[in-house]
C-alpha cells in the first residue's frame, strides 16, 4: 500500500493559499506516503515520467491536514515517484485547518 486511501475530491473547506508564494510561507516537514490520502484519482504519466517536472513549481508537495486526515493536494506525482524510488517519506508543506 503506498498511500493511507486514494479519494477524489477536496472533502475540506476552501483555505486561502492560492500562491506558490502563500505556501512557501509554510515550512517543509517530512511525511510518511501510508498516511496521505489523495485528492485526484488519476495521474498523468507525462508529468510523472518528466525530469523537470518540478521547475516551474514548488519543490514540495502541498498537504493539507484537517480532521486529523492528511489529504495531498498538490504533488501526487513527486508522491508517486518516491514510491517508485522505495522511500516511504515525502517532504510536503502541511498546511492545517482547524
Amino acid at each position: 500500500m503506498i498511500f493511507k486511501r486514494v479519494g477524489d475530491g477536496r472533502p475540506y473547506p476552501e483555505h486561502d493559499l492560492n500562491t506558490p508564494r502563500d505556501w512557501a510561507k509554510i515550512a517543509p516537514r517530512a511525511v510518511r506516503l501510508s498516511e496521505l490520502v489523495t485528492t485526484k484519482r488519476e495521474l498523468d504519466l507525462d508529468t510523472l515520467l518528466t525530469d523537470d517536472s518540478t521547475f516551474y513549481g514548488d519543490l514540495f508537495a502541498h498537504v493539507v491536514e484537517y480532521q486529523g486526515v492528511l489529504y495531498l493536494e498538490d504533488g501526487l506525482h513527486r508522491a508517486v515517484r518516491a514510491a517508485l524510488q522505495q522511500r516511504l517519506v515525502l517532504h510536503a508543506r502541511v498546511y492545517v485547518i482547524d
